[in-house]
């Protein structure tokens, strides 16, 4: 059973950092992109920060400057380093990552439990 788990939310000020990891477990066939979505309270959950296998990455316009994604294939985990936070960043975080488990022949979406980021005073 493939799971992925996230860790690193937290209450920051504005201005502040805060680092999100999450790790993939279980039997792994093979991970594709990974990446981090957000959904803040009444709004639709929207991509915030994307990488491929190789390491491409892509950014919400919103983000970009103050985000930085980046993952470790050995350890099958994927990190969100935020900096000079707003509080227009408060949301729900979840970990994306299209994997194909070891019992599949298909790889499917798969998400993790969410963390709440709140940045306020």
């Amino acid at each position: 059973q493939v799971q992925l788990v996230e860790s690193g939310g937290g209450l920051v000020q504005p201005g502040g950092s805060l680092r999100l990891s999450c790790a993939a477990s279980g039997s792994i066939g093979r991970i594709n992109a990974m990446g981090w979505y957000r959904q803040a309270p009444g709004k639709e959950r929207e991509l915030v920060a994307g990488i491929s296998s190789g390491g491409i990455t892509n950014y919400a316009d919103s983000v970009k400057d103050r985000f930085t994604i980046s993952r470790d294939n050995a350890k099958n985990s994927v990190t969100l380093q935020m900096n000079s936070l707003k509080p227009e960043d408060t949301a729900v975080y979840y970990c994306n990552a299209d994997l194909r488990a070891s019992s599949e022949y298909f790889a499917r979406p798969f998400w993790g439990q969410g963390t709440q980021v709140t940045v306020s005073p």
